[in-house]
């Protein structure tokens, strides 16, 4: 890499680089005591193969590694080791793994113990499934009772576990390549990790149904073990159809469409800052604010009068975001929020509302909060709001809008949010949360047809967790699930993961997406503790001044020989080009050039290019 991690990442400390195990045709990642990337023949089979522990909030332990050895020849290899986890009350988790490695098996086998017990949401495998070509592609599923279901996995984002009570599953790779995979020593299911913007099918030990946290008994020694064959049946096994060398082509596509508004969050704790960089909300010049109004967050009349200040000096659009606390009936506290609003001169154009407690997600075999009934939330806002439009969704993820549909016959437009870190935080893993974007979109099309659709906040860093109590603090500035601040949205990352996820959606017909906050930790300003390469203004910065210049004009779509590493599209006779990759990429853009214009060019990573094409 010759350009400074800092740059790139917003902090000097590199993801530790992974160490490519082979056996034969088969290859997988060893990171961090885990496998990825998990490819026969170049195509990838698995995603992951992870033994993760919870803590009672979700948050994924990392635990220290001791003992490692891998040994390797040319048609095996195999890793031991043992992890440690450090939980609360001085209690203490200890996990012996060995994984082994053929051409045509891969072994992963842990027994966990704890000498004084321990605590936990969940311990044990989890494996991950890709999604592209894989979705609504065939699959056998065996169950513990020994009886075969032949199925498919999902094509639409499936609310609930798709498949339960598994014990095995079986997938085409490609023609005559099938994978089992084997999972032993509990029960299993899967779930669609598209849900939270996972670019993956995840089957998980330990159903949902039972209860959590739990603990794993003092001395009683768990283990597991999956075990994935590769039945190859091919006469002809000389070629590899997952070689990627040369250069990434683009070439037209047969899609078009109008770019989306583009919106920043405002939140009362930040409204006063925001005010104070005007200068800068004016050189963006988003076409919406979407101002944040939680009354059980403190959140009250001032709120209003900072909103306002905030509105006057904005030339566009404004939508009030409320988290209903529902403590007394929604007629009531529409009315007093409205109250509010009036007195402090605050009118926004655009009204988002749903109920607080709506915000937390409801897993399977929870049992729902108390709420009231939606069209009841709904026809409180219009008569409180009269002659503003009504949206509503929900203010967490799309996995919260696919498993409590909303009513949406009076609601104006729909929303929810994305984040990239809810399961996963390496850098790899966040990138590829871009894969399940159009899944989503798909899905909330297929839910609400061609109801006005938006999208945001959605930021790297997580701004409330709907799966736990809190979000994670990270003082240390790493790369953690579910943290409230998040170093790559200091860096080129950020710029690179924007532009790509607004490609991504371009196909949906958003009305409005909203990719940040101005100031703050979600913001396009740095702090004067959080130094970038572009002075006081954050990569991001580029991408959210580029699309907010774009809103509104038409677009058109090009397709990448290589879309996991990058992205264009055409607004006229520019071609917006972004690299999601670590690595210089070369592109190849003769389908766009004339003879006499250069046909390819070099990417540099994370980097975004805007190039004029002759008309």
């Amino acid at each position: 890499m010759t350009t400074d991690a800092f740059a790139l990442y917003g902090t000097h400390e590199a993801e530790e680089h992974p160490v490519r195990l082979t056996a034969g045709r088969l290859s997988a990642d060893l990171a961090n005591g885990n496998l990825r990337t998990i490819r026969y023949d170049g195509i990838e089979v698995l995603r992951a193969v992870s033994y993760l522990v919870r803590d009672r909030d979700w948050g994924t332990y990392s635990p220290h590694i001791e003992g490692l050895s891998v040994e390797q020849d040319k048609g095996s290899s195999s890793v031991r080791y043992v992890a440690r986890c450090n939980g609360p009350d001085d209690s203490t988790l200890a996990i012996s793994v060995r994984i082994a490695a053929t051409e045509s098996e891969l072994v992963f086998a842990a027994e966990a113990l704890s000498p004084d017990g321990f605590e936990t949401n969940r311990c044990g495998f989890c494996i991950l499934h890709p999604i592209v070509g894989i979705a609504g592609s065939p699959a056998k599923v065996e169950h513990v009772d020994g009886s075969i279901d032949e199925t498919r996995f999902p094509d639409q984002i499936d609310p609930w576990q798709p498949f339960k009570d598994m014990r095995a599953i079986t997938h085409q790779v490609l023609p005559g390549v099938s994978a089992e995979c084997r999972m032993e020593g509990d029960t299993f299911e899967m779930e669609d990790q598209r849900n939270w913007s996972d670019a993956s099918y995840k089957t998980y030990v330990r159903p949902l149904a039972l209860p959590w946290p739990y603990q794993i008994a003092a001395n009683e020694p768990v283990k597991q073990r999956i075990i994935l064959s590769i039945r190859d049946t091919r006469s002809d096994q000389t070629t590899a159809p997952g070689s990627t060398a040369g250069a990434i082509r683009l070439e037209p596509a047969g899609r078009s469409g109008t770019m989306p508004a583009i919106g920043l969050i405002v939140t009362p704790e930040e409204a006063k800052a925001t005010l104070a960089a005007r200068d800068l909300l004016n050189e963006i010049a988003p076409q919406e604010l979407l101002f944040h109004f939680d009354p059980n967050a403190g959140h009250g009349a001032q709120a209003f009068r900072d909103f306002a200040a905030v509105a006057a000096v904005h030339r566009g659009r404004s939508t009030l975001e409320i988290a209903l606390p529902c403590r007394q009936t929604p007629a009531t506290e529409t009315a007093e929020i409205a109250g509010q609003m009036q007195d402090a001169g605050f009118r926004p154009d655009a009204i988002l509302i749903s109920p607080s407690v709506d915000r937390q997600s409801t897993p399977p075999g929870s049992k729902w909060p108390e709420c009231p009934p939606l069209e009841e939330v709904y026809a409180a806002a219009h008569a409180a709001f009269a002659g503003i439009r009504i949206g509503g969704g929900m203010l967490s993820y799309f996995t919260e809008l696919n498993r409590k549909r909303v009513p949406a016959d009076r609601l104006a437009f729909i929303s929810h949010c994305t984040n990239p870190i809810v399961h996963a935080a390496d850098d790899l893993s966040v990138m590829q949360t871009l894969e399940a974007l159009p899944f989503i979109t798909g899905s909330v099309r297929a839910i609400y047809g061609d109801k006005s659709y938006r999208i945001g906040p959605s930021t790297i860093p997580m701004r409330q967790n709907p799966y736990g109590s809190r979000t994670m603090d990270n003082p240390s500035n790493g790369r953690i699930p579910m943290a409230n601040r998040d170093p790559r949205h200091n860096g080129r990352f950020a710029e690179a993961f924007a532009l790509g996820y607004a490609i991504r959606a371009l196909d949906a017909d958003i009305e409005c997406m909203t990719l940040s906050a101005l100031t703050g930790p979600f913001g396009l300003v740095a702090g004067k503790s959080e130094p970038t390469e572009e002075g006081g203004n954050r990569p991001l910065f580029n991408v959210v001044k580029l699309l907010s210049g774009l809103a509104g004009s038409a677009w058109t779509g090009c397709t990448s020989s290589h879309p996991s590493k990058v992205l264009a599209f055409l607004a006229g006779s520019t071609m917006h080009i972004v690299n999601l990759t670590a690595q210089e990429q070369s592109i190849d853009i003769s389908a766009f050039r004339s003879d006499s214009q250069g046909k390819s060019m070099a990417l540099a990573p994370f980097g975004t290019a805007s190039i004029k094409l002759a008309v």
